[in-house]
């Protein structure tokens, strides 16, 4: 469970020779800020004769970081609230009948985004405690995923740039680094976005999903818990359109919890590389946690890869023809308009 932002002192540590500045909180985003997402869904070219149509869409909620009112939800049946049980992700599910042409499903929720700062280096290298092994309920984001391996190559690589490391926080910011340094954001050809960790080692380049992968094989590897977390990322202005999700990771640290990181971010501002070990800007909206997702009530397709889109079935079978658009308005509150981050 996360816990609220510290506030953070105010000097410059080098360690290990990473040179880190503290976290100031406004510094790089405002400290709240409310707007209201809308998601939006569309059914095309639906076969001729189709029987039975399965929706299952993720649902944004609150938690500590994030306030989450659901205010509208629109659409040819009702959608029941509902949660897969590996995460505890919340998801909207309905079903239509001998559909007859198109179907469209819009959501609006009023959301307030914190800025989430866990700490700085300094911080979490002092807090943390050592090596000691991870409580046994976090057991899930030692194992790998289907496309996060742990063995082999991964932890070669794990092993060699965590050598000489002590500690949780020391180990995952070495990784942090190694990732930062190695793979560049660049979504040209295909591959990318699969959150396949052996691809990423070998491509070198991806989007959000293919950094934080390898970074949560290599810190579980190292038998430092991780768990990927997707949502949207929302602009910096007062409103527009958002093109598609974004994803971050956290891993777990003795005597501090869990701690955020967004790498993709950092690479595309490294000005913000040591703010995003430790932190996250409140210009997103988290939805779902975790890989290889079996949904509630069950799909008859193989777990889901991540879930962040809806996930459509007809007769049985996946459906691909869905249209989707997701747009956001500022709607005053703390930090509304803030210069902060944007995809």
């Amino acid at each position: 469970m996360r816990v609220r932002p510290l506030l953070m002192p105010l000097y410059i540590l080098t360690v290990v020779a990473i040179s880190v500045t503290a976290l100031m909180p406004g510094e790089f985003s405002a400290p709240s800020r409310t707007f209201l997402f809308t998601y939006q869904v569309t059914l095309k070219d639906l076969p001729a004769g189709a029987q039975r149509v399965r929706v299952w869409v993720p649902s944004a909620t609150t938690d500590a970081n994030q306030t989450v009112a659901l205010k509208k939800v629109a659409g040819p049946v009702p959608l029941h609230a509902t949660r897969e049980t590996a995460f505890g992700n919340h998801i909207l599910y309905g079903e239509i009948a001998h559909p007859a042409g198109p179907a469209e499903f819009t959501l609006e929720y009023q959301v307030t985004r914190k800025e989430y700062i866990k700490g700085d280096y300094d911080h979490l290298l002092k807090a943390s405690q050592g090596t000691s092994a991870a409580p046994t309920s976090l057991a899930a984001y030692l194992a790998p995923d289907r496309l996060v391996p742990i063995d082999g190559r991964i932890k070669t690589l794990a092993d060699e740039h965590t050598r000489g490391k002590q500690g949780t926080v020391e180990k995952a910011r070495a990784l942090y680094d190694f990732v930062f340094n190695t793979v560049r954001y660049d979504k040209s050809g295909t591959g990318w976005g699969r959150g396949d960790s052996l691809w990423v080692c070998d491509a070198k380049h991806g989007n959000c999903t293919d950094f934080h992968s390898l970074f949560i094989s290599l810190a579980r590897a190292e038998g430092i818990p991780a768990r990927f977390e997707i949502g949207f990322p929302v602009p910096t202005g007062t409103e527009g359109t958002i093109p598609g999700y974004h994803c971050w990771a956290e891993f777990y640290a003795n005597g501090v919890g869990w701690v955020p990181v967004d790498i993709s971010e950092a690479w595309k501002d490294p000005k913000k590389r040591d703010y995003f070990f430790g932190a996250l800007d409140a210009n997103r909206v988290q939805f779902t946690v975790g890989r290889d997702l079996t949904l509630q009530p069950k799909q008859e397709g193989p777990p889901l890869n991540y879930f962040i889109y809806p996930y459509v079935e007809v007769d049985g079978k996946e459906f691909e023809g869905v249209e989707k658009k997701f747009t956001y308005r500022d709607v005053g509150g703390p930090g509304a308009g803030h210069s902060g981050v944007a995809r």
